[in-house]
């Protein structure tokens, strides 16, 4: 019998390379990858749409999705991770002697007020800098993948003349998260890396960005999707861990030097699993409440298909 052939979206990287490129594959189904770009398109395509049967998305964007009754779930295969310190930025025209001063200030966010890397940058002011992000407006330059998506009262559009890095330019806004440092700012955070680095050791801190969803109609049709996706992208994540640490891999990427980092300080620098994960997880379910995204907290099991909840790869 011919395998089932199901549209997905992936972005390529080290971990998922072995799949896409064919070396991985699954037991009864055939992934038809399509390539977009800019990635968070197939977000916004799959929250609204359910365009694809399987889909790489970002963590809080699923979360938001998940609490506004999107049909999808999630397996815990958590293909991207990264450190956020760096993610934050002063205008090169503001002055900012102390983080805490954030507080009172309009704050520019790159793209919408969910997206996952903005969270994680605000939750990095609230635990080790005590910013009361309540007491900032935050000023997003885009909308939300979620429609209908409820916006704070601290929250607001962007507003004002030109782009984001326009007005960080001219000091209209004295910061922004979810931006990397460049010509007319500077990091709010000195050495941004190490920090993060410092951050994993200290406290574990190690943020997931982004998960693999599915829609929820193919999942009740065929239950061992779920096992056999998280299989595979498990296979394909071990193949490029041995890589990395057998130094196969040359030409490295930010997120390889990232991975390379942080396997000084736990063997496996993308572990798959709900338990692996459970802090993480916890941690942003945490800030996703406290920041006013959602108003409920979501069971963490609740978010991830049933068969995968006892599975570590």
């Amino acid at each position: 019998m011919s395998k089932r052939r199901l549209k997905t979206v992936t972005r390529t990287q080290g971990n998922n390379r072995a799949l896409k490129d064919g070396a991985v594959t699954l037991p009864d189904f055939v992934l038809d990858f399509e390539e977009v770009n800019p990635l968070p398109r197939a977000f916004r395509a799959m929250v609204r749409e359910q365009a694809y049967d399987v889909c790489e998305m970002a963590l809080t964007t699923y979360i938001t999705a998940r609490a506004y009754g999107v049909p999808i779930t999630a397996i815990p295969v958590f293909l991207v991770r990264d450190f956020h310190h760096k993610s934050m930025v002063a205008s090169a025209m503001a002055s900012l002697p102390n983080l805490k001063d954030l507080e009172g200030r309009r704050v520019g966010v790159s793209r919408g007020y969910t997206v996952t890397t903005g969270v994680w940058a605000r939750a990095i002011l609230a635990e080790e800098h005590d910013v009361d992000l309540s007491n900032v407006t935050w000023s997003r330059s885009d909308d939300e993948h979620v429609p209908n998506w409820r916006m704070p009262s601290h929250v607001q559009d962007l507003n004002g003349e030109g782009s984001l890095d326009e007005q960080l330019a001219r000091g209209d806004l004295d910061a922004a998260v979810g931006v990397v440092a460049g010509d007319a700012t500077r990091s709010l955070i000195a050495d941004p890396f190490a920090a993060g680095l410092a951050a994993l050791k200290r406290r574990g801190f190690y943020p997931i960005n982004h998960l693999v969803v599915v829609r929820d109609d193919l999942l009740a049709e065929v239950p061992d999707l779920a096992v056999q996706l998280f299989d595979a992208f498990s296979a394909s994540k071990k193949a490029y861990v041995a890589d990395l640490k057998a130094g196969r891999i040359s030409d490295l990427t930010a997120a390889d030097k990232t991975h390379l980092a942080v396997m000084d300080v736990m063997d496996d620098p993308l572990p798959y699993g709900f338990a692996p994960n459970a802090d993480t997880l916890d941690s942003i379910m945490h800030h996703v409440v406290s920041q006013g995204i959602i108003d409920t907290a979501i069971p963490l099991e609740d978010l991830f298909a049933t068969n995968t909840h006892g599975l570590v790869g």
